[in-house]
């Protein structure tokens, strides 16, 4: 019960990697505030928690909605200790044919939450004593994929905002670091799989041999395996691990 007195907010936290983060961090003993959209998902990973929990329904790419959910979140469950910004969009298609609409809608839950919830949450993991910001990025983060442009341009943000947090508070108890899944078997890569069949006839099978073949392992990664890296940077003992950008990747290349 390594996290016992710590508060997690997970953004993000009705689904996917979001829901196998907030299961692993409430098991070592942290309370969890789950940060999301659909309030039924949200109860239904709530159902799965071993520890304290609060529900925060918000919309992570808006500052008034972000900050009433952190405000609740510390007045049912005390000072943020840890931040997880998971909450993400994935659209794929064209550079040519993306809208100016498409861009800001990535960049809007990708990258601009990032500023809302880190801001929000700043007072309370600067006063703790081991204040952590882990956000979800992506191999998209260190590299390019083709027609994916404007989330790959947002997971490099993403990725820079904390190498950035981390150099600025490296004095601090506060450490900020990206963990950067491959492929992960989530509801983007099922939609992402459904994309590529309709577009190309392929096979359900077919299309996600086509996203684990960037695996050099073959398959995809599991929510759970992403959730273990972020627990072990929520330790204390892993105080002097900050500003990285951490695979989760089956050693794709870079």
């Amino acid at each position: 019960m390594q996290l016992k007195k710590c508060h997690a907010v997970v953004t993000g936290g009705g689904s996917g990697i979001g829901a196998a983060i907030a299961c692993a961090l409430s098991d070592a003993g942290a309370s969890v505030t789950l940060v999301g959209r659909r309030r039924a998902a949200l109860e239904a990973v709530a159902a799965t928690l071993s520890g304290p929990f609060h529900l925060a329904p918000a919309d992570v790419s808006d500052r008034p909605s972000v900050d009433a959910a952190f405000a609740a979140a510390r007045e049912a469950m005390g000072p943020i200790t840890i931040l997880i910004n998971n909450a993400g969009v994935a659209p794929s298609g064209p550079f040519a044919k993306a809208s100016l609409d498409d861009w800001r809608a990535a960049m809007g839950v990708n990258l601009d939450a990032l500023f809302h919830c880190c801001q929000a949450a700043l007072p309370d993991l600067l006063a703790a004593d081991a204040g952590r910001i882990i956000t979800i990025a992506s191999t998209a983060g260190v590299k390019g994929y083709a027609y994916t442009a404007p989330y790959v341009a947002s997971k490099h943000g993403a990725v820079g905002l904390m190498r950035a947090l981390a150099t600025e508070y490296a004095t601090t108890g506060l450490t900020a670091n990206a963990v950067c899944p491959g492929f992960t078997d989530t509801d983007i890569v099922a939609h992402a799989v459904d994309n590529i069949q309709a577009k190309t006839g392929r096979s359900a099978q077919e299309a996600r041999a086509e996203l684990a073949r960037f695996n050099p392992q073959k398959r995809l990664i599991e929510p759970k395996e992403v959730a273990e890296t972020v627990l072990w940077l929520c330790q204390a003992s892993s105080r002097s691990i900050t500003g990285q950008a951490i695979m989760v990747a089956g050693g794709e290349v870079m």
